[in-house]
Parts: C-alpha cells; sequence; structure tokens
C-alpha cells in the first residue's frame, strides 16, 4: 500500500522530498513501480516540477534523472535546469544540446510536407487477429509512426531497439540524437562507429563524446568508417597502433588521404627503428 502511494505521489512528505521518491523509485529495475513512477513524473504539475528543479539543495540525482528523462518529453523543465547553479557544467552542455536537437526537430517538422493518406487496407484471406486481443505493434512501426520531433525524443530517452531502427533514420538530426543519448553503450558506440550507411553528422557527434573516445576500438572502427570525415580521421591517426596502421595504409575503402597518411606515418615509425650506423675515422 505505501509503495503503490509512492509511485503516485501520494505520501505524506513535503514537496521535494515526494519528487525524490519518485525519481529513486523510476530509477529502479522494478517493472510496475518503475512505469508508475515515471508516468507520475511526466504528468506531474509544471509548475511544482520547475520549482524543485530550480533548487539549488534538490539531489544532484534528482537534477541527473530530470535532465536526462524527464525534460526530452517535458522542454519547459529545461530552463529552471538550466538555471540551477548546482547542475554539474558537463549535464548542463549535454542538456542544452539535447534542447537544441528538440528545437531543431520542431523547425525540421514545421517544414516538412504533410504525410501522405494512408493506402486504403487490401482484403485479403489471412487469418484476422482475434476480437479483443489488437496485433502487437513492432518497434519498427511504431518509429514509421512518429513524426521527426518524436524521433528526436525516443532517440534520446528510448530502449537500444529503439536506437538501433533511428541511427538509420534519414533526417541527421535524429541520427545526431541517437549518438547523443545518455543510454548510449559502449557496445553500440563501436557499432555505430564502423557503419557504413550513418550520416557524417552522427559520427562528429560520436567524436566529441569524451567517454566513447577514450576506446581504441571506437578510434579504430572510426579511422576505418569511409564515411568519417577526413578531418577527424586523421586527428585520430596518432591514436592508431603501429600493425593497424600498417593494415588501414592498403586500405582501399577509405579515403586516398587517409591510407596515404597511415602509410607515411609506418615508414616514419619504421625509419625511426632502424639502428644507426656510426662512421669511424682511420
Amino acid at each position: 500500500m505505501v509503495r503503490r502511494k509512492a509511485c503516485r505521489g501520494e505520501l505524506p512528505v513535503s514537496l521535494p522530498e515526494r519528487i525524490e521518491i519518485l525519481v529513486l523509485l523510476a530509477s529502479g529495475n522494478e517493472g510496475e513501480d518503475q512505469s508508475t513512477a515515471l508516468l507520475t513524473l511526466n504528468s506531474w504539475p509544471l509548475e511544482e516540477l520547475r520549482q524543485v528543479l530550480r533548487e539549488p539543495a534538490t539531489p544532484a540525482a534528482v537534477l541527473e534523472f530530470s535532465a536526462t528523462n524527464l525534460v526530452p518529453q517535458r522542454e519547459e523543465l529545461g530552463e529552471p535546469l538550466l538555471r540551477n547553479p548546482s547542475l554539474p557544467e558537463p549535464l548542463r552542455e549535454w542538456l542544452q544540446n539535447a534542447l537544441n536537437l528538440i528545437a531543431e526537430a520542431h523547425t525540421s517538422a514545421a517544414s516538412e510536407a504533410a504525410p501522405a493518406p494512408p493506402a486504403p487496407a487490401i482484403e485479403t484471406h489471412e487469418a484476422k487477429p482475434e476480437a479483443g486481443k489488437p496485433k502487437p505493434i513492432t518497434a519498427i512501426q511504431r518509429t514509421q509512426r512518429m513524426n521527426v520531433v518524436q524521433k528526436v525524443k525516443a532517440a534520446l530517452t528510448g530502449s537500444k531497439e529503439d536506437r538501433a531502427i533511428l541511427i538509420h533514420d534519414s533526417n541527421k538530426i535524429v541520427s545526431r540524437a541517437v549518438m547523443s543519448s545518455p543510454k548510449l553503450t559502449e557496445q553500440e558506440a563501436e557499432t555505430y562507429a564502423s557503419m557504413k550507411d550513418i550520416s557524417d553528422e552522427a559520427l562528429r557527434v560520436l567524436n566529441l563524446n569524451r567517454k566513447f573516445m577514450k576506446l581504441y576500438v571506437v578510434v579504430k572502427a572510426l579511422v576505418n568508417n569511409p564515411r568519417t570525415p577526413i578531418d577527424i580521421g586523421l586527428h585520430l591517426l596518432p591514436r592508431v597502433h603501429e600493425i593497424d596502421l600498417k593494415r588501414l595504409s592498403v586500405n582501399r575503402n577509405v579515403p586516398d588521404v587517409i591510407r596515404h597518411s597511415a602509410d607515411k606515418m609506418v615508414r616514419r615509425k619504421e625509419e625511426a627503428a632502424k639502428p644507426k650506423i656510426l662512421g669511424s675515422k682511420i
């Protein structure tokens, strides 16, 4: 009973304490409680949330959760968070970037042509789902029904499956949002860094991620990806191990300037490794 009340924000405690409890529950791994708490937060009165998020004494965990989980769905919460002096600077930078992406998406959506009407249903003799049991919607179908703003928000806060679909979206704002997701994993970063059908803008966003650029597998994938902008590839070359530089120097799939630069680096390393023969005087 107490836990159910907590998930609905009904405990007889102060407003900041109720919000902190809801964030704790929404951050947990217990399915139903987590979903209920998150739903409660997403429907909580805007002014009360703004009041809590602008308060410097609000716990860092509440600020972080709100920035990465609530603001993409409720953009109005971004302003009090950005004004809060207790918001860590890296999180402030990420939040400002996320809000910029959403703003770009709104502009893009406003300029898009009206969607074409759905095609009429075609009669088939296939078995129909039983009455009262609608056919489940797949992740692909769900994302196909989204507009660009919804896609950006899903890219920022959605699941790994959502990101795997949205990274291929034709709108570059969406793929940039995928790369900006705080939920992006190291494995995903490595996979996306090696994709040949990814936008160069998405790879630029990945290159700015300090956490993932510390991983050699990501660096190696980027320099070997023909989609990686040349300036980024050249900047990363000094970090590539010699054995991988040799392979890169004969890789016909990368731009010529990357391949030739790799070859020059290999030759310089080999020359530097040669023993120096000292002349003798008679």
